[in-house]
């Protein structure tokens, strides 16, 4: 019997409930070619073979990849690779498996820990999106994550995560997932989300001073953004750009849609350059 290794932040899902919804919100077809990140011990590695035309899986776990081989190895439509997915180059390993290559689909149960280097591993960031994006991907996070990934502008949890991947990809939250659906049970909730990669289509000019004014513009929420960007720009001028945006001179970072953040990093290369 394999045991939860802390090292790795394990904890193995095993409500039939959400793994239910894992797998409607994933949209699967036999024409789908996934990526599952962390299988563990496959409880949910199982239902995806069934579904999809491959599954590539990616344990770090070297005790979990023998019983996966043991479990699932005999399968034409499963391959799996033991390392770490923010390391490992894929495309490197599946050379000579063209079948597995180009995944369209991503499921994936990420550590707590890494769930912010994972996103932009999956979608890249705003300066450089990944260049072959995934149709979709479903991930299950702690909850708080889920509903920064998915919140509104004017919204409470609205924050420059909220910002950096909505300007990549539309997020859809699915459902709640408790501790108690895990072993062990993780001190917080879960949530699954699903993110769907879109083609950007008004780009910010700079991505560089989208960056910035993010950055710069979250880094003391109770502040108004006149105050937070000061250093970059004049409060007068700001002000002037927030009017001409529509938006209220005394608004906070969290008022401004992402659509909205874009046109101000605009005039601001505008007014650097």
């Amino acid at each position: 019997m394999s045991y939860p290794r802390k090292q790795f932040a394990q904890h193995w899902l095993r409500s039939p409930t959400a793994l239910n919804q894992i797998v409607k919100a994933a949209q699967l077809s036999t024409d789908d070619h996934l990526l599952e990140i962390g299988p563990g011990t496959g409880i949910l590695t199982e239902r995806l073979l069934t579904l999809a035309q491959t599954v590539l899986a990616v344990e770090i776990d070297r005790d979990l990849c023998k019983k996966l081989v043991q479990k699932f190895g005999k399968r034409d439509n499963f391959l799996l690779l033991q390392g770490d997915i923010l390391t490992l180059r894929l495309e490197d390993y599946l050379q000579d498996f063209s079948q597995f290559q180009n995944p369209n689909k991503v499921v994936a149960n990420i550590p707590y820990n890494i769930t912010g280097p994972i996103l932009e591993k999956l979608l890249g960031n705003i300066a450089q999106p990944n260049p072959q994006p995934y149709d979709l991907m479903v991930l299950l996070v702690q909850k708080e994550v889920a509903q920064r990934l998915c919140a509104g502008p004017g919204s409470r949890t609205f924050g420059a995560l909220s910002v950096r991947v909505q300007y990549l990809a539309k997020c859809e939250f699915i459902c709640d997932v408790p501790s108690k659906a895990f072993y062990p049970p993780p001190k917080v909730d879960s949530a699954v989300v699903r993110l769907r990669p879109r083609s950007i289509e008004h780009p910010a000019e700079s991505p560089k001073h989208l960056e910035m004014a993010v950055k710069l513009g979250f880094a003391s929420k109770r502040k108004m953004l006149r105050n937070n960007l000061q250093s970059v720009i004049d409060r007068d001028q700001l002000t002037q750009i927030l009017e001409q945006l529509k938006v209220n001179p005394q608004a906070r970072a969290e008022d401004l849609s992402v659509e909205q953040w874009v046109s101000l990093s605009n005039q601001l290369v505008h007014l650097t350059s």
